[in-house]
């Protein structure tokens, strides 16, 4: 399965969920690659704490040089043997999780046809390794969204599965915006037509994920005075019935990830000793995290709605 994890705005969260994602699969026990098509920032390497390509690889073997056709092959980093808190070691009866990175200082670049063509054959090879390839696209109507859905266009005669995950955070703007990114005039779906896939296909393919999501009765919120609790109460309700108006309502939703300090002050993976531990990170975390790692193929949450 291609999952490709987008967002219309930047600070949704899109990459560290994504890479917590990966990581929780794995753990679960597939064999899953995460690609950094984050083009502008490749910056995937830090939230996973591998240093070396922290800010994207500097040997010109990443995922730049590759769809510009200057190398043959992507380079691959192991994360179980490169990541700073993984003891360089795969956790008994994990699957492999594999980092292909971005080029440093790479930056945004206009598609060709031959782009398309490599990068159809990198997921085409990639597909044949591992369970689940994970795309962490730029925010908003990108070249690497133009790239990876024309990419993707034809590959489910193959028998590939390719799902969109779209990011957004629980506010009236990060709604109105993800809904534009998806549904609208040039929107993934109708650019997903436009390129011969059914409306109806398309659609089943895209699911939405909420993301820094504070829950009026959170117990972080215990402190609230209360009017600010009735106030959050009511900001809540409001967007619950924005989102179910554009189309991002519960059937459309396929995870929900809660507002964490962890998160906020730092983007990196969450382990179970963060919880346990160290207790820096909360469990409603780590649970959100599997929950949404485990639906991934799990074809009841991508039914027609």
């Amino acid at each position: 399965m291609i999952v490709l994890a987008t967002s219309d705005k930047g600070g949704t969260g899109r990459s560290v969920t994504t890479t917590n994602v990966a990581y929780r699969r794995a753990l679960q026990g597939d064999d899953v690659c995460f690609l950094d098509f984050d083009f502008g920032s490749p910056t995937a390497g830090a939230i996973l704490d591998v240093e070396s390509v922290s800010r994207g690889i500097k040997m010109g073997t990443g995922l730049h040089s590759y769809l510009h056709g200057e190398t043959a092959e992507p380079a691959r980093i192991d994360v179980w043997r490169h990541a700073g808190w993984s003891g360089r070691r795969r956790p008994l009866g994990a699957g492999r999780l594999v980092l292909l990175p971005g080029d440093e200082g790479g930056g945004e670049f206009p598609v060709d046809a031959a782009m398309i063509e490599r990068c159809r054959q990198l997921f085409l090879g990639l597909a044949e390794e591992f369970s689940i390839i994970l795309v962490d696209l730029s925010a908003g109507r990108s070249y690497a969204a133009e790239l990876v859905q024309e990419a993707t266009s034809n590959l489910g005669s193959g028998g590939e599965a390719v799902r969109w995950l779209v990011f957004h955070r629980w506010t009236r703007q990060h709604i109105l915006a993800a809904h534009g990114l998806v549904f609208g005039e040039r929107g993934i779906v109708n650019n997903g037509v436009q390129l011969g896939i059914d409306r109806e296909v398309m659609e089943d393919s895209i699911r939405f994920v909420r993301t820094a999501v504070q829950e009026p009765d959170s117990a972080q919120l215990s402190l609230l005075r209360p009017a600010q609790a009735s106030w959050l109460q009511r900001c809540h309700e409001e967007l619950l019935e924005l989102a179910a108006r554009r189309r991002l309502g519960r059937s459309m939703m396929i995870g929900a990830i809660p507002l964490d300090p962890v998160l906020q002050w730092r983007e990196q993976i969450i382990r179970d000793l963060d919880v346990r531990s160290t207790q820096i990170a909360n469990p409603e975390t780590v649970a959100a995290f599997e929950d949404l790692a485990s639906k991934l193929t799990q074809q009841n949450y991508w039914a027609a709605v």
